[in-house]
């Protein structure tokens, strides 16, 4: 299989679980505490990934300046992105927070062309970006334009936004040694180690108290947020830039609309196939964008 096949292969893995992880965040972080739970989920994903390097016989990060940057992904990605985005979904329904979180493409691209710099990007890719945030946008607020969103939550979620966006950046910018399982393991276990802390000194480890569907939902995390979706959505980044990879985010309230739908039986109203059409619209425009890397423009 070529890498293009592959990388297409992730981003709609990456598309699927992620859309789908949104609400098994929400089930989760009603019974338990938001940043422990998220922590717990990161350290044992992590863990075992770094277990299975070992059996493998992969080779583990050693040199201190990966480990450096590892540790600064998994904070930037896990501890201030999803960590945020746990915290948030206390109060703030997966939809909304789904669609606010839609906003990680733009800062992407935000911050790799004002201010790294490091990307040119064409009219098609800013419009595919633009036009996919606002179908994002209205399959939310189409059928309720009335909700209100509260504010603590939106200033929340749009700051997990920004980390996310600012990780995945520096994730790209920085070749790491070593094969990619160890380091997705090492992020995962930093961000994880970071989120437990942050627990501690709240005090959350005080109001422990796990039932049967947050156990569930930490295991759906585990296993497809962490070791799929996680691993899925690293490989692309090395391969697209990460405005492109950031797309995924556009896809996640169609995922949540649709499987609200086969799930709970929640009606598909004709809003939502106007938004999802101009949602995919907006992704074939970046996918078939001539956005690239101006480093590596120069090297052809």
């Amino acid at each position: 299989m070529d890498e293009n096949r592959k990388a297409l292969l992730a981003y709609l893995a990456v598309c699927f679980f992620w859309g789908s992880t949104y609400l098994a965040i929400r089930v989760g972080v009603q019974d338990s505490p938001p940043l422990l739970f998220a922590g717990i989920r990161f350290i044992i994903a992590g863990a075992l990934m770094l277990g299975y390097c070992k059996l493998k016989g992969y080779e583990l990060p050693k040199d201190k300046s990966d480990l450096t940057n590892m540790v600064i992904v998994g904070l930037l990605m896990l501890l201030c992105g999803n960590g945020l985005v746990v915290y948030a979904e206390q109060w703030v329904s997966s939809g909304i927070a789904s669609l606010i979180i839609a906003t990680v493409p733009l800062f992407m691209a935000i911050i790799e062309f004002f201010f790294l710099r490091s990307v040119k990007m064409d009219f098609k890719s800013v419009s595919g970006l633009l036009l996919g945030f606002g179908g994002a946008a209205y399959l939310i607020l189409g059928d309720t334009a009335t909700a209100v969103i509260d504010l603590k939550g939106l200033i929340v979620l749009m700051l997990a936004s920004l980390f996310w966006a600012a990780g995945s950046v520096h994730s790209k910018a920085i070749k790491f040694k070593g094969h990619i399982f160890a380091n997705i393991g090492t992020q995962m276990f930093a961000g994880g180690i970071g989120l437990t802390i942050v627990s501690l000194i709240k005090g959350e480890f005080a109001e422990v108290h796990f039932t049967l569907n947050s156990v569930l939902a930490l295991i759906y995390l585990i296993v497809f947020g962490s070791f799929v979706g996680y691993s899925c959505y690293i490989y692309i980044l090395q391969k697209w830039t990460a405005a492109k990879a950031g797309t995924y985010a556009y896809v996640n309230p169609i995922v949540a609309i649709i499987l609200g739908a086969l799930l709970l039986g929640e009606p598909i109203t004709i809003s939502v196939v106007i938004s999802m059409i101009v949602v995919i619209i907006g992704i074939v425009l970046v996918q078939s964008s001539k956005a690239e890397y101006i480093k590596e423009t120069k090297e052809k």
